[in-house]
């Protein structure tokens, strides 16, 4: 972890690549919190895929951030974890 954390913060110092990083940096929040509250409740991406009507590989697809889900679809999931949805503009 410490050759990732040296690699990401050289990286960053390159102004273009940091651009490029925070355009994404909210997109991988949302996936991060996913898989968080998915494991923490012992959810399989199958058993989650199955709580809101889909396939393990529409769940492995956002969990990998190669997608670009829509509000409703984030919302499914929210509900399946027995979460809530918050979108919030600064």
């Amino acid at each position: 972890m410490k050759n990732f954390k040296s690699l990401k913060k050289n990286l960053m110092r390159d102004k273009e690549i940091k651009k490029a990083y925070d355009k994404f940096k909210p997109s991988y929040a949302v996936v991060e919190m996913i898989i968080k509250k998915r494991s923490e409740i012992g959810l399989s991406q199958e058993a989650l895929a199955k709580r809101i009507g889909t396939k393990q590989s529409a769940i492995a697809r956002l969990e990998s951030g190669k997608v670009n889900p829509t509000l409703s679809f984030l919302n499914n999931v929210a509900e399946a974890l027995k979460s809530k949805l918050t979108v919030l503009l600064k």
